[in-house]
């Protein structure tokens, strides 16, 4: 029987650190079926889902606490389904902004989405010096998915409504299918 968890790991950013993790993994029988990873200041940050046989978990708790025991700090949680697993027909959006950098941008977004009912899936983020200015430029990528009951009424004018507030520039586009 297969366990799904998410693990999440973060720490002193170093050479292999990558590798030794997904040894860890793969010696134990794991797959990495998704992830996210990336140096954010001076710590690297790790975000999967993993997938490995239950009667192997207990062993790769023991590893983990290794790790921990070096100064990282470790978490795992069980996985259920999906969000949009647990909501069949649900629909998958890509939302892109742009503009200049200021406080409160992802906020002001997510608010919008959590009051229309909107499930944040996925979001990457950044800021960015402009190549002439140098004036902080926001860039962010978010994957939603949206209750049936919207399909067609309009949610994106909101969203238009925040971007010219706010003087970005935000686009929203259909993704394929679940």
């Amino acid at each position: 029987m297969q366990k799904t968890f998410v693990l999440t790991l973060t720490g002193p950013d170093r050479i292999g650190f990558v590798e030794k993790v997904t040894g860890l993994l793969l010696e134990r029988g794991g797959n990495v079926e998704t992830s996210r990873m990336a140096r954010l200041g001076g710590e690297f940050a790790i975000l999967m889902l993993v997938s490995m046989p239950a009667e192997q978990f207990s062993s790769l708790e023991n590893d983990l606490e290794i790790l921990a025991g070096s100064g990282h700090k470790v978490t795992t949680t069980l996985a259920e389904q999906t969000y949009a697993e647990a909501h069949p027909g649900w629909l998958p959006y890509r939302i892109e902004v742009q503009g200049a950098d200021h406080e409160g941008i992802i906020h002001e977004i997510a608010h919008y989405l959590s009051e229309q009912g909107i499930s944040i899936e996925a979001v990457d983020s950044e800021s960015t010096p402009a190549p002439t200015s140098g004036v902080p430029l926001f860039a962010m990528n978010a994957r939603v998915i949206v209750p049936p009951s919207l399909s067609g009424k309009g949610w994106e004018a909101g969203l238009e409504e925040i971007g010219d507030r706010l003087n970005l520039d935000i686009s929203v586009s259909a993704l394929p299918g679940q």
